[in-house]
Formats: structure tokens, sequence, C-alpha cells
């Protein structure tokens, strides 16, 4: 007969930690004012963390429903992140499997929200199959990202100009931020690469005065951007287009923006990008790449069975920011500034976290409860990636120079200017 579930559980998290669990046998174990309770819904949590044991089965379980987290997501995944957590020897792993029982070793199938691309996809970051992996993510529904990310529907890493900011404020000052760097001033030409609702685009277009062109493979956030623009009266001088960057015709610009696009290329596909963005910039023209990364350049590119890869970001991939500036450096740009944005992500994602659990009833209503769970879990996990370095987030700033010259100052700081350009 199965040993009673919840004192197993608590063996395996290990003693000390202030988490409680309970089961659906009616077991209980763990102290009486815990941080969070963790609760077995039905044993099928328990075939997906014995098939599949760290993050991907956790994931299953959560998202399926078979397992539930009461209290703090965030609070939560920090005390299942540290090292005492699944430190048992062999002869106990198997001690813990025979008192749940040999059931718990048979694969149940993974919730419907899990997504594996296949050959059917075609090759990885194919013009296609990177249509595909960015659908999946980003055409969910635009009313609920209006939700998660609040008024300026930005997706990116703000930049919290004060701690007590508000995220609409860091938001801003990250679009603004980039907007300096790039020294945009009114009738440049400026290509946004991967803009998704067009932040970067409105703000570009309407307080610095230039003229700007956003692509995206999201239809939902082309035609939500471009709506936008029109409301806005920015019609004229801006356009969001549903095309893939590759596809962009022009050239000559006097500035690109690519925030939050490197994550999807890929690390054989980097080179090129870097290439193909050097080629659309006048002589002077500055680049601006924003995007996550991990901590080292070695080491696998990606762990493509987790949880990222199966529930958020199909073909995601990260690089070193050592790798992106090889990259840009190769492709014949000098690099004039750099900087680690790592704690502001984990302020952003907290926000994001706390405008989901806002509207939490609403999301289910929109986008399905597992959906919603995968959300939760993504920007509570993501969040404690970036307190615990295990990524980052880097603004890299480069120039395509002209016989050496390369149009700045002798040290750039990028102050607000009195006012910014506003053409009505």
């Amino acid at each position: 007969m199965p040993a009673p579930i919840a004192p197993l559980l608590a063996r395996v998290v290990g003693p000390g930690l202030p988490l409680a669990f309970r089961a659906c046998d009616g077991s209980t174990a763990g102290p009486p004012d815990p941080v969070a309770t963790i609760e077995v819904v039905d044993r099928r949590a328990l075939n997906y963390l014995a098939t599949a044991p760290g993050e991907l089965g956790l994931a299953r379980a959560y998202v399926s429903g078979a397992l539930d987290l009461h209290g703090d997501t965030f609070a939560t995944l920090s005390l299942l992140a540290r090292e005492v957590v699944g430190a048992l020897t062999w002869a106990e792993r198997l001690e813990v499997l025979r008192g749940l029982g040999a059931g718990v070793l048979r694969p149940v199938p993974p919730p419907p929200e899990e997504v594996r691309p296949g050959p059917w996809w075609g090759l990885r970051h194919s013009l296609g199959r990177d249509s595909r992996a960015i659908s999946h993510h980003y055409d969910v529904s635009n009313r609920f990202y209006e939700w998660l990310l609040g008024p300026t529907m930005a997706y990116t890493c703000a930049v919290y100009p004060h701690p007590e900011a508000s995220l609409e404020d860091a938001q801003i000052e990250k679009v603004d931020l980039v907007c300096r760097k790039l020294d945009l001033r009114p009738g440049q030409r400026l290509l946004d690469v991967g803009c998704g609702w067009g932040t970067m685009v409105r703000h570009a277009a309407e307080h610095y005065g230039a003229s700007v062109i956003g692509v995206t493979l999201s239809r939902q956030q082309a035609e939500w951007g471009q709506r936008r623009l029109v409301e806005l009266g920015l019609a004229g001088r801006a356009e969001i287009r549903f095309q893939d960057y590759r596809q962009v015709a022009e050239g000559d610009f006097d500035a690109v923006s690519s925030i939050g696009l490197t994550e999807h290329i890929g690390a054989r596909n980097l080179p090129g990008y870097a290439r193909f963005l050097a080629g659309k910039l006048k002589a002077r023209g500055r680049l601006l790449n924003h995007c996550i990364t991990r901590p080292t350049t070695t080491g696998p590119v990606a762990h493509r069975r987790g949880f990222i890869e199966r529930y958020v970001f199909p073909d995601g991939e990260l690089e070193g920011v050592g790798t992106i500036v090889t990259a840009l450096q190769d492709a014949g740009l000098e690099i004039r500034h750099e900087e680690n944005l790592r704690e502001h992500y984990a302020r952003t994602c907290a926000a994001w976290s706390a405008n989901l659990e806002a509207h939490w009833d609403e999301a289910v209503a929109e986008v399905g409860e597992g959906r919603a769970r995968v959300w939760r879990l993504y920007l509570a996990g993501s969040r404690l990636g970036f307190v615990q370095r295990r990524v980052e987030l880097h603004q890299v700033l480069a120039v395509r120079t002209e016989r050496g010259e390369a149009g700045m100052p002798l040290r750039a700081e990028f102050p607000r200017r009195p006012q910014p350009v506003r053409l009505d």
C-alpha cells in the first residue's frame, strides 16, 4: 500500500524549509506557519514529478492543475531552488519511489499548453519556423497582454530611474534611454526590429520626431500597434509591419534598435543577424541591441527540454554578452557602450506578476487556466533567474564608423534632453 504522500514530498524537499504539504490522500506535513503550501491535487502530479524531475516535471504538474501552490509563487520557487532540495542519496530516492508506488513511473501525457516543435515546423530558425514560434508566444490575446504589461505595452526589461518608479514610468524611461543612446533627431530614420506592440516606434516618432519602421513576426502585435499609431496621429511618419526583419528591403537608416529580438535569433544565425543590421546603417549610424543573456559564453547554448523551451519560448536561445559583442564587431561595428540591467529586469518581472495577479480571474477567462498558470510560473521563475544571476539583460551600443570617425562625443553619458521633440 502506498505511503502517505505529503511526508514523502517533505522528505524530498529537505528539512528546515518553511513549506507545508498536503495531498489528495489526506496527508499533511510541514510547519504550522509556512511561507507557502504545496498541494498534490491528484496523483498525476507524482507521475509528472517522477518521470521528468526538476523544473519540467514541476511545470507539468502545476500547469495541468494536478499540483497547486498556495502562497507567493516567487517565494516558493526561491525555496525550491535551494541546494538542499532533492539532495537525497540514491538509496533514499529508491525508498521514496517505493513509498509512492511503482505507478508513479508511468508516463502521463503533458498538458496541452506544452509544445514540442517537430520536423513539421521546418528547420530551426527558418522563416516559417520562427513565425510559428513567435506566434505561439505572442499571438495569445492582446487583451491579456494589456492586463499583464500595462498601458505602455512594452514587453522587455524596464529601466527604473529610481526605486519607487512605477512600471509605466520605467518602461517609458527604457525607450527614452534607447532614443538618447541612438541620438535620435527630427527627420532621422529608425528601423526597430522585433518591435512588439510598437512602444519604441511610438516614442521615437512622437517625442523625437523620427521616421520609424517597426517589424514583428506577430500578426496580433502588428495589427494592435498599427491601430495605435493611427489613433495617435503618427501613421504619417511611423509604421508597424507584420514582417520578418530579414525581409526589410529599405536601408540607409540613421539608427537601428533591437529590443528583445536577439533571444529568438539562435547562435548559428547571430553572425548573419549582426551583418544584416550593420548593412542597414548609414555611415556613423548607431545600433542598440537590448536582450537577455546568459552569464557565460561557454557551455550549451540552450536547454531544449526545459520549461521555457516547452511552454514559453520555443526555439529561444540565450548567448553570453561577449558572443553578441563579438558578432557585432565581426560585422564591422564599433562597440561604444555596454551596460547590464539585470536588477531592473527582476523588478520588471515582479511588476508584471503583480499585474497578472490583479487580473487573474479575467486572464483565466481570456486565455484559460493552463496558460495563465504558465505565465504565473514563468514570471516568478524569470524574476528568480535575474535575482540569482542565472540570466542577465545587456544593452550594447555600436556604431558604423566612417574611416574611423564614429560621430560620437569623447564620452557618452546620454543625459535627458530638456524637452524631447514632439511634432503635433
